[in-house]
């Protein structure tokens, strides 16, 4: 038998040496970080409060992580009003990120991608759905899953707004679509949902089955309460996330300030939705919590606990014109006291100018949130020289007929800067008798409609 020469005998021996020895120890530290199991989805989702596993992990696990980075991954199962199935893939993952204190904090995000060949790397859109609502079963990831029942129990926007989602997918690109409220359900806090979509944007570009990259051109689109998670985002693009190749933002029904849109509900029809917010940036920011606890009268703090638990529809329908002004035992204006008007601050939109290209539209007579906010808004990004701004007012709608009517333009404006169109140059304001007219809509609308219809029927999305 041949015998081999001695230094070969002693690599070998060193070499199982080191085997047994990472065996025992565990992988050294210069190796690469083994990638997360992709988990099997489950035939029956359980929404995030009997899943904490997924949606609440350890807090040593989630701040070992950088913003952005994967903590588990699993295939879901996505449907229309939780009955009717996409066939598409879809995953949810669960990352870390940061609130607006920038301490660590887990969220959640849905990834979905069409089928059929797209140009590599696939293009991106970031869709924030408006959640609205203080509830754990009321957030996206869990909503737009087959066989949930959020749409039955009060989650009615979350389906509704998948249409846009699956515009998106149908043109062949790839969707990511944050729980921006966060772990708490923080309803409207924009600095902290901004944070959010921005790590769920490094997720999916981290993620290689979903065939985007860190050269993906990516976009952002919101309304309404997404347009709080959009906006913020697109502000804290520079400062938080500026690897992102985010070509363009969208966004619609803007809630821009939040202390004008409580001043224009109180007492009006719209007070119940508006009450939720107030809770929801009770749940981020300490201070205007403490001052609710002081200063909320039973009535107040006996609606808070009847409608923690509901999600948009109940919290929209639920106990209309309230005077919340009036349930607080202040001297004066509740809204001048100190933590109030701090978090107010916080959340208003203006703070930073985006510097990629947006589209803005807002209905003349939103009964929710005020034309004028959004007016003043696109006047403060206006004066930098360098902002992009295309900002329509539509004077046939109200607040939810805008999203009909504008969405499908948002989706072709943001069609043209994904695929390298630039966008004019400046600021400009229109007033439009109706987003419908937009040149091209009406056919877009006539194919996203049709083939959703097809999918219906198990047509592959994004499959021509």
């Amino acid at each position: 038998m041949k015998t081999e020469p001695g230094w070969v005998r002693r690599i070998c021996t060193l070499s199982l040496s080191a085997v047994a020895v990472i065996a025992v120890v565990g992988t050294p530290a210069w190796a690469e970080p083994e990638p997360a199991v992709i988990e099997p989805a489950r035939v029956l989702p359980l929404p995030p409060e009997l899943d904490p596993g997924f949606y609440h992990p350890p807090a040593e696990v989630v701040g070992a992580k950088a913003p952005g980075e994967i903590i588990a991954i699993r295939q879901v199962n996505v449907a229309n009003f939780g009955l009717i199935p996409l066939n598409v893939d879809a995953w949810q993952v669960s990352y870390r990120s940061n609130n607006s204190r920038d301490e660590a904090i887990p969220a959640v995000a849905t990834l979905i991608k069409p089928r059929g060949v797209a140009p590599t790397p696939r293009k991106l859109l970031s869709v924030q759905i408006a959640e609205d609502s203080t509830a754990g079963y009321c957030t996206p990831s869990y909503a737009l899953q087959h066989l949930s029942v959020a749409p039955f129990v009060g989650q009615i926007v979350a389906p509704a707004e998948f249409v846009f989602a699956q515009a998106a997918l149908q043109q062949g690109w790839a969707v990511v679509i944050p729980d921006h409220q966060g772990p708490n359900s923080a309803y409207a806090a924009g600095p902290l949902a901004g944070r959010i979509t921005l790590d769920g944007i490094r997720a999916a570009t981290s993620f290689a089955p979903l065939e985007v990259g860190a050269e993906s051109p990516v976009g952002m689109y919101g309304y309404s309460g997404g347009s709080i998670a959009t906006g913020h985002a697109a502000e804290l693009h520079k400062s938080y996330a500026p690897e992102l190749n985010i070509a363009a933002t969208a966004m619609g029904g803007v809630g821009a300030d939040l202390g004008a849109a409580l001043e224009m509900s109180n007492n009006q029809a719209t007070s119940g939705l508006v009450f939720a917010a107030v809770m929801g940036l009770s749940r981020e920011y300490p201070e205007f919590a403490a001052f609710l606890d002081r200063n909320l009268d039973p009535l107040g703090k006996t609606l808070m606990t009847l409608k923690a638990p509901l999600c948009v529809q109940y919290q929209s329908s639920l106990f209309p014109f309230l005077n919340m002004k009036g349930m607080m035992r202040t001297q004066g204006d509740p809204m001048r006291d100190p933590a109030v008007a701090a978090m107010l601050d916080a959340t208003r939109m203006g703070r930073s100018v985006p510097e990629m290209p947006m589209f803005i539209w807002h209905s003349a007579w939103d009964e929710i949130l005020p034309l004028h906010s959004t007016n003043q808004l696109v006047d403060t990004y206006c004066k930098d020289p360098n902002a992009q701004v295309q900002y329509t007012r539509d004077h046939s709608s109200e607040h939810i007929i805008a999203e009909v009517t504008g969405g499908p333009s948002a989706l072709l404006w943001m069609r043209d800067r994904l695929n390298g169109v630039p966008a004019a140059p400046g600021c400009t304001t229109t007033d439009a008798p109706s987003l419908l007219g937009t040149p091209g809509q009406l056919d877009f609308m006539g194919s996203v409609v049709g083939e959703t219809l097809a999918s219906f029927f198990g047509k592959p999305i994004g499959s021509r």
